[in-house]
């Protein structure tokens, strides 16, 4: 993977203070999950790989919960209160970076997919040689509608920038758009928005006024396109859906790009974080929440739900399995249908095959788990681990009570109920005797037949 780094030091600026109404949602907009991890983490993570001096994060409604989203990566929260439109978001940045020199990048919390390639563009083009004020980011939408057009020369000169609603006929037929996202230098950017004022309808002051100004000062701003996916924004549940839906397209892509076979593409749902290994199979309607990794040539059947685990090379799991955290699945081991695996280590070459809960502890390389098995893990109060030995052998609809270990080679015959260790190949047989009544069902029966017709 090619490094990419700023050509200078770079804080970022990113815009949250919206109240998100459209979403209808307690919940503040940009913690939102896409692919199992919060809008607001999808752009710092890019914005981190980058290699920032530091990260504002401007927020207003809902700022205790951007706060608490943050606090581990120790970016800034600046008050945006009231709220009176970007530039004056912006703006209250200002004293978080006070003393600070170097360029600034402008991003919005509710546009989480800006690649960290196209950001480092907009800081090199901020540094080419005509030495733009502002670099805007533009792109070309399948529809403009109500986008600001970005009009602009043939190197990216920009000439105007004019809202749809103010524009010509001419102006309105041009395709390139403001996506809002800006790079500015410090030294440009507070005097700058320190001259933005208000006079419009809807008395706001807009950040794009700074290429305005700036241009009233002879200093030409430049704009930069990327694809209209990496700036999607997101407003309401419909459009996170269609920022999902793109995000998830573009990974099954990668995934069957890198040596995976994904039978039913569009039925797989990976997680931000998802690591697929080469000459994987994953069938139709598998869900990969956050925290999975797949070594190579393992086969994930299908309607199978995995987060927090590890699944080793040449392992099956499936068809409706459930891996919770924790479960670590060896090599060539098999997870069957309907079996469920959490925090448990399933040596190489185990198997549960059908029908087992199995919850903290060991199964050992090459043993065997029967159908309808349990590990009782909880008394009510503490998790307790279950140990199985190797090549051990637990029969079907068998309750292995923890604490409690079977040991290496030892069998446990089916319909046991195991409180107590047992012993490497020893025969663990838990079950009252077998008792058989000659002809008790057919009195049985007639009995109740004779009932039922008095009756």
């Amino acid at each position: 993977m090619t490094e990419i780094s700023s050509p200078r030091p770079f804080a970022a600026v990113i815009l949250a203070a919206g109240k998100g109404t459209r979403m209808k949602s307690d919940t503040h907009k940009v913690l939102h999950p896409i692919a199992g991890r919060p809008m607001l983490a999808h752009l710092l993570a890019s914005v981190e790989a980058l290699g920032p001096v530091a990260e504002v994060v401007v927020a207003g409604h809902g700022r205790d919960q951007i706060e608490k989203a943050v606090a581990a990566r120790g970016a800034r929260v600046a008050l945006q209160e009231p709220q009176l439109g970007t530039g004056h978001a912006v703006q209250q940045a200002e004293a978080a970076l006070a003393g600070f020199d170097g360029d600034i990048l402008i991003l919005y919390g509710d546009v989480p997919m800006v690649p960290t390639a196209t950001m480092a563009r907009m800081l090199e083009r901020l540094h080419a040689e005509d030495a733009p004020a502002v670099v805007v980011l533009g792109f070309r939408p399948p529809v403009a509608g109500a986008y600001g057009r970005v009009i602009a020369d043939a190197d990216g000169t920009i000439a105007k920038m004019v809202e749809a609603k103010d524009a010509s006929p001419e102006e309105y037929a041009v395709t390139l758009c403001n996506s809002g996202l800006m790079a500015v230098r410090a030294a440009d950017l507070w005097p700058l928005l320190a001259r933005v004022g208000s006079d419009n309808a809807a008395g706001e002051y807009y950040l794009v006024d700074i290429v305005n100004l700036a241009q009233a000062d002879g200093r030409k701003s430049a704009v930069i396109e990327t694809e209209a996916w990496e700036v999607a924004g997101v407003n309401s549940r419909a459009e996170l859906a269609g920022v999902e839906a793109e995000w998830q397209g573009r990974r099954r892509a990668a995934a069957m790009a890198d040596g995976a076979t994904l039978v039913a593409p569009e039925t797989v749902w990976f997680a931000h974080d998802t690591v697929i290994g080469r000459d994987v199979t994953i069938e139709q309607n598998v869900v990969f929440a956050p925290g999975v990794t797949v070594a190579d040539g393992a086969i994930i059947r299908a309607f199978s739900h995995l987060e927090g685990a590890s699944v080793g090379e040449g392992a099956f799991v499936g068809p409706y399995a459930r891996l919770r955290p924790g479960a670590k699945i060896g090599e060539k081991a098999h997870i069957g249908n309907f079996v469920e695996v959490k925090n448990v280590t399933v040596g190489t070459g185990a198997k549960a095959n059908h029908l087992a809960y199995l919850g903290d502890g060991e199964v050992g390389a090459g043993a065997n788990i029967g159908a309808g098995t349990i590990f009782c893990n909880y008394d009510g109060f503490f998790k307790n681990r279950t140990i199985v030995g190797e090549g051990a052998f637990v029969g079907s609809n068998s309750a292995l009570v923890a604490p409690v270990t079977i040991g290496k080679g030892a069998i446990v015959a089916a319909g046991s109920v195991i409180a107590r260790d047992v012993a490497p190949d020893a025969l663990a047989l838990v079950r009252p005797e077998q008792q058989e009544k000659p002809g008790w069902a057919a009195r049985f029966r007639a009995r109740s037949a004779e009932k039922k017709a008095a009756g």
